[in-house]
């Protein structure tokens, strides 16, 4: 009778596998070249077709940053904690492009110190009346004072400027925008500063100046939470040349992300395998942006973010099968450098698929249920991890081979003397 085995292990994949990589990576660095070529032509097709190459939010392009406190109206001087989905549907109801976060900060009242919990709201629009919306209350107004005559209106900013042959009445002009969701501004005791009979035409010239984008959010979050006193803490617009600043920052923090793994690998390994680890970061980041730039999905600073994950975790990948082929260089000096490093991408093959499955399922679940920013990491995540794992074996060590061949002869580290620094 045969003892039961001290250990039973479930291999996902068993030892000694032997697949083929070097075999066919000519083919694979083809196609990803193709990939990326594409790609890259995408974001100037976008730069043609829509006006800018990505889907930059108010991070990079501009907009308005606001931030709100909630207090039920029962009960006034006590503030509460919103629940952001709710917040959102509610401003989805006027708008369609936000993000929106949530936000801690103390308030001094006469009962001391209070921590209030709020939201940040970001929209790239800095006007509250959008294209459309400055249609549909032309058409409103129209209707609504036809018997004043109207002979023309126009948009400038958040004023609408109407000129009819007869006067206007104020409380007629404000039923009518708030048929298309926008407050007029009361004229108050200053009538003749908003509705003026011009000499030189003889046309009544009136204008209808709305509530911003801060209180218009603000209306729509109380018709839909119900008794909930919303207050505008803050709202401040991002002006272009600040988003511009923002990223070229960006851009250089990549920059130096590549400059510093190329030295680090350098000093781990050898010069030989930094151009590979190199390649395949590149070509994740390609992979990321390019994808933002094919579903047309927010750019953001959380994006940035996510990217400079997506190349830390490629580069770990990578550097863990270029540690098992200097090992094996060193275990099998007779082997051929193919050899070795099939070898090598079998022996880590297991860790790799576990460790990225991992990862992906996580950030999946966060696609899934999250929205906003979370969401917006999480796709970015979910596009690396994919395109980090294809990386790290199909083109970081079809390169290192290459360089190795070409400039070395094939030789591995060890004879060629090259080595700057042992593990």
């Amino acid at each position: 009778m045969s003892s039961p085995s001290k250990f039973n292990f479930r291999y996902l994949l068993r030892p000694g596998t032997n697949f083929q990589f070097v075999k066919h990576a000519r083919t694979w660095v083809s196609i990803s070249l193709l990939v990326i070529a594409a790609l890259i032509a995408l974001l100037f097709y976008n730069k043609s077709a829509r006006g800018q190459y990505l889907n930059w939010t108010i991070d990079f392009s501009g907009g308005t940053e606001m931030v709100y406190a909630f207090k039920d109206k029962a009960n006034p001087g006590a503030y509460f904690s919103p629940d952001l989905g709710e917040v959102r549907s509610a401003i989805k109801t006027v708008d369609s492009s936000f993000d929106i976060t949530d936000m801690t900060w103390t308030e001094q009242t006469p009962q001391g110190d209070v921590k209030v919990k709020g939201v940040v709201v970001r929209t790239p629009r800095f006007g509250a009346v959008a294209p459309e919306t400055q249609a549909q209350a032309i058409a409103a107004i129209g209707t609504a004072l036809a018997s004043s005559q109207i002979t023309r209106s126009s948009w400038s900013g958040d004023r609408l400027f109407v000129y009819s042959k007869a006067p206007i009445e104020e409380a007629a002009a404000g039923a009518a925008l708030a048929s298309v969701k926008l407050e007029m501004k009361p004229w108050g005791g200053e009538v003749k500063e908003f509705h003026k009979l011009d000499d030189v035409t003889g046309e009544y010239k009136a204008a209808l100046a709305v509530q911003g984008i801060a209180r218009q959010y603000e209306l729509a979050i109380e018709q839909a939470m119900g008794n909930v006193d919303v207050q505008v803490m803050q709202s401040y617009g991002v002006g272009a040349k600040a988003g511009d600043k923002l990223r070229d920052d960006a851009i250089k923090s990549l920059f130096y992300a590549f400059l510093l793994i190329t030295l680090y690998l350098a000093f781990r390994f050898d010069i030989r395998y930094a151009p590979g680890a190199i390649f395949a970061t590149l070509h994740d980041a390609v992979m990321v942006i390019g994808v933002f730039a094919l579903t047309w999905t927010e750019v953001s600073l959380t994006s940035v973010a996510a990217l400079l994950t997506v190349i830390g975790y490629s580069t770990n990948d990578t550097v863990v099968i270029f540690d098992r082929i200097r090992e094996n260089i060193d275990k099998h000096p007779d082997k051929k450098l193919e050899r070795i490093i099939d070898l090598s991408i079998n022996e880590t093959l297991s860790r790799t698929i576990l460790t990225s499955v991992t990862l992906f399922t996580v950030t999946l679940v966060l696609n899934i249920v999250g929205d906003g920013l979370v969401r917006n990491f999480a796709f970015a995540m979910n596009i690396g991890v994919i395109s980090g794992t294809y990386s790290t074996i199909f083109m970081a060590t079809p390169l290192f081979l290459w360089i190795s061949k070409r400039f070395y002869g094939g030789a591995s580290a060890k004879s060629t003397g090259r080595t700057l620094a042992e593990a």
